[in-house]
């Protein structure tokens, strides 16, 4: 039989023999990633009952360390640095024996991890990180935007520990919203005068990070997406569909302070995708309106009675202030006790 028969057999065994040599090779390389956390943490293990055998204080800790770095540097090579022996030190100290870690985070996860002293954070990122598959850089972003505790002001003391138990679930619309959204990496100063046009420009330039924003299950549909009622042409500025709630996600713009019309504006938005745009199993749309600035009683008033699920959250172009975002989320805790 001519070589020219066997072509499509060629492609579809090729393609097999790929997908399994990649699971391979990913099996490899999360076994050898689980392998290298395990002895970390026997090593932290070790230093740690050497010190307490020794009963050594934190000063002669340090000094130990220091010198055990330098001799293991010799005899090992790289990898056991003063801060690298330091954090697996930490890590059998903040990590109990048999603890499952998850094979889809490496040893600088972990590292990232151990900067959190917070229990309750450090279990969220470590959970979060997992169900989004972050890389390290990810990880690092979405700690310094101050995601849990944004994430937590909108819980009660209940709702912040299942976060850090379990990360973000998203079963319903609520579950999409942040407020505020930090979108520092458009790079627009705080105080710059920007037009809505150029905001929505930065956001498709940075469109990668903006999902990173979002969240996990948003695919981006379009931008400035044209629907037409009564021959007149409305322009949606930012179109998505969230994979796990299978509904459309209309986002909308203001670089000032929102106004009522603009949620009359975006709840005709969703009566449009609703009757127009679904198909069958999907959910109804959700409504987002990204604003600068907002009155919550305004909003109040003007989102009561609304069938439609639509959401205002501000966003800000510059890291929020952390340390008084967890004092508020240290309150919620506080209070319930």
């Amino acid at each position: 039989m001519p070589l020219e028969k066997y072509k499509a057999d060629l492609q579809e065994l090729a393609k097999s023999i790929h997908v399994l040599v990649n699971e391979s090779k990913r099996k490899i390389s999360r076994n050898i990633s689980n392998e290298i956390l395990l002895t970390y943490w026997e090593i932290g293990r070790i230093i740690v009952e050497r010190e307490n055998v020794r009963n050594i204080d934190k000063k002669s800790s340090r000094e130990l360390i220091l010198e055990l770095s330098k001799l293991l540097s010799i005899e090992l090579g790289k990898g056991f640095s003063r801060s690298n022996l330091t954090y697996m030190r930490l890590f059998h100290l903040r990590y109990s024996a048999g603890v499952t870690l998850s094979h889809q985070l490496n040893w600088s996860h972990y590292i990232e991890f151990l900067k959190i002293d917070d229990e309750i954070e450090r279990s969220f990122y470590e959970k979060q990180a997992s169900i989004e598959n972050w890389s390290v850089r990810e990880l690092r972003r979405q700690k310094d935007s101050a995601l849990f505790q944004r994430l937590a002001l909108s819980k009660d003391k209940d709702g912040v520990i299942k976060l850090s138990q379990e990360g973000q679930i998203i079963n319903k619309g609520e579950d999409l919203v942040k407020d505020p959204y930090v979108l520092e990496f458009l790079g627009l100063p705080e105080k710059a005068r920007y037009s809505e046009k150029q905001l929505e420009s930065k956001i498709i330039e940075n469109l990668q990070r903006f999902l990173l924003e979002l969240g996990k299950g948003f695919a981006f549909l379009g931008n400035q997406y044209r629907i037409t009622l009564n021959n007149t042409h409305f322009y949606v500025d930012l179109l998505f569909y969230h994979r796990i709630l299978k509904c459309f996600v209309v986002i909308d713009l203001k670089i000032g302070e929102v106004k009522h019309t603009d949620i009359g504006q975006i709840n005709m938005y969703l009566n449009y995708f609703k009757e127009e745009e679904n198909v069958k199993d999907d959910n109804p749309p959700i409504g987002i309106i990204l604003a600068a600035s907002k009155d919550d009683v305004m909003v109040q008033y003007a989102t009561g009675g609304i069938s439609n699920k639509i959401f205002v959250s501000k966003y800000q172009t510059y890291l929020p202030k952390k340390n008084l975002l967890q004092d508020r989320v240290r309150k919620i805790l506080e209070e319930e006790k």
